[in-house]
């Protein structure tokens, strides 16, 4: 008599609790690889739209300008896109309201900034805690799924006058099954997870410098002459209204 030790055959005689484990644990290595490379477009996405966007903003174009073109655009954008988007519209609104100190003016530009890139975050964070668990645990689970298969195995060697190996190794191979499954959908969710977290960190640490920078911009801006901050006043609210 021979025993089936390939991986459907493992599978298919394991008990039901080992099975359980191991379409479990598949499942959840194939969900953790379409996060993996749905997470791969979105940060190259993000970087490539951070470098267009910066490369614009620094190019010396008027600020009314690229709110104007960036606003045609927003439902293509995002990160320190969005960011300039949020703080120049509280900036404007908020100086076309007299009287208004530039402290206020200020604090309400920085308050729309934080925002902004607090959903960013969080649409660039969905998911990786997700990987996070799959790398935590699933090691875990194979091993449960292990230590049930082998309990399994060597209580039907109680049954018998004799022991053989032939006997032992279909249920311990199919416990090691779970293991190994449970390695498979483990590993490469912890190496897109750290992976993923330092480029999120890296990008986080841009939008930052970004609004920093913007912040002094609009800095000058809220402290200038009120002639000079009365032209891009005009200029906003003029847009504002075609909109």
């Amino acid at each position: 008599m021979t025993t089936d030790l390939s991986l459907i055959g493992l599978f298919t005689n394991a008990s039901l609790l080992v099975q359980l484990v191991m379409m479990m644990l598949l499942t959840a290595s194939v969900i953790s690889w379409t996060v993996i490379f749905q997470r791969w477009h979105l940060f190259n996405s993000a970087k490539q739209t951070v470098d267009e966007f910066e490369n614009t903003f620094w190019s010396g174009l008027d600020m009314n300008k690229l709110y104007q073109n960036f606003s045609e655009k927003r439902s293509e954008i995002g990160g320190s896109s969005e960011i300039f988007l949020a703080g120049f519209k509280e900036f404007v609104r908020l100086r076309k309201q007299s009287p208004i100190q530039a402290a206020a003016v200020m604090e309400g530009a920085q308050r729309a900034m934080r925002v902004a890139m607090s959903r960013e975050v969080e649409r660039l964070e969905t998911h990786l805690p997700f990987l996070a668990t799959v790398g935590s645990v699933s090691p875990y689970v194979g091993l449960f799924g292990t230590v049930w298969g082998i309990m399994n195995s060597f209580r039907a060697l109680g049954t018998v006058q004799q022991a053989t190996l032939s006997m032992v190794a279909p249920g311990i191979s199919e416990a090691l099954v779970a293991t190994a499954m449970g390695l498979f959908a483990a590993i490469p969710a912890v190496i897109a997870y750290n992976r993923y977290s330092n480029r999120l960190q890296g990008l986080v640490n841009r939008y930052e410098a970004f609004s920093e920078e913007f912040t002094s911009i609009l800095h000058r801006q809220a402290y200038a002459q009120p002639g000079s901050a009365t032209r891009v006043e005009d200029r906003y609210s003029r847009d504002d209204n075609h909109e």
